[in-house]
């Protein structure tokens, strides 16, 4: 049986020593929706929110959301990044789907940063449309890809439904 690697011999939590890990480059990949009436999404488009751009806010507090991870989950490594990039599509009705793209040269993954920053700029746009709609629904949320790292490659073959696409 697989030992978990965020224990210590105690079997307290601790942050994995990565010092003995090779530096490559990684990615990764994550998506989530806000599911929306389809005034508040056309709206959103339209500009006409009135606490201003949600997308361009959203796309701000997502970045800074994979920057500051590793301040909002406890065993994660503080990582440079080397990229982030969050894009938005909708499906012209009532789904607005968000996703980021992570990138480092390091000896840890980034997987944990794309999740965050899309769950950053979901709860973003929440915020700013708050008032306009306080029933909208956040997710799911997950990763979609992942490259680098000794354990390989990942995609997920399930996205369809959440990223929008077909």
């Amino acid at each position: 049986m697989e030992s978990f690697t965020h224990f210590n011999g105690q079997g307290r939590a601790r942050m994995v020593d990565i010092s003995d890990k090779a530096a490559s480059v990684r990615t990764a990949v994550a998506v989530s929706q806000v599911t929306m009436a389809p005034s508040t999404l056309a709206a959103i488009k339209e500009g006409a929110v009135g606490k201003g751009d949600v997308l361009a806010v959203a796309q701000i507090a997502g970045i800074q959301g994979a920057k500051k991870t590793s301040d909002w989950i406890p065993m994660c490594h503080p990582l440079a990044l080397t990229g982030v990039n969050i894009t938005f599509t909708d499906n012209g009705e009532d789904k607005l789907f968000i996703e980021a793209e992570v990138k480092t040269e390091g000896k840890t993954g980034v997987e944990m940063e794309a999740l965050t920053a899309v769950s950053a700029a979901a709860l973003t746009v929440y915020d700013m449309c708050k008032a306009l709609q306080k029933d909208m629904v956040i997710g799911p949320t997950l990763l979609e890809s992942k490259t680098g790292g000794k354990n390989g490659d990942f995609r997920r073959d399930d996205t369809r439904d959440i990223t929008g696409s077909n």
